[in-house]
């Protein structure tokens, strides 16, 4: 196009035409300028808007996830805790359980003592009972089985 002080002719009209062609394209590329800046701050907006979106679903995961974390590590806590008190309860009963051993295995050697030593004396009732009232088991010996305890019986409180 042509400038206005160009204008050889120098009409008035067609300065005016080309003057106002260049006003009508001037405020055409104001009015896109103005469009495209409230687009882009609408797209702004919303980026903005998006963002703070996902900051605050992150923040209520984070908190989600510390709550679960809380909850899994008193759940630990709680079954350590009750891992140690079955530990010592295991060696309470393991300790109570030998010591039955001893004891069962003492008692067999009595009466494998006894039985090989041919100590079968057969008496009367009454020879058993002691001037005292009390029993001796030791004057009338018979026969006996050797006491047995299976290990896995476990003893009730």
């Amino acid at each position: 196009m042509a400038s206005p002080r160009r204008a050889s002719s120098g009409s008035s009209s067609t300065l005016q035409n080309s003057s106002g062609s260049e006003e009508d394209l001037h405020q055409l590329m104001d009015q896109r300028k103005r469009k495209r800046m409230l687009s882009n701050r609408e797209s702004a907006r919303r980026s903005r808007m998006r963002k703070q979106k996902q900051l605050d679903d992150l923040s209520a995961e984070v908190g989600q996830l510390r709550k679960d974390n809380n909850q899994i590590l008193m759940s630990m806590n709680i079954t350590t805790q009750l891992y140690i008190n079955l530990e010592a309860e295991n060696s309470v009963l393991k300790a109570q359980m030998a010591e039955l051993n001893n004891r069962l295995q003492s008692l067999n050697d009595i009466i494998d003592y006894i039985n090989s030593s041919n100590w079968l004396v057969e008496t009367d009732h009454q020879d058993m009972i002691v001037s005292d009232g009390f029993v001796n088991p030791w004057n009338s010996i018979h026969v006996n089985q050797p006491i047995m305890a299976a290990a896995d019986h476990t003893f009730m409180y």
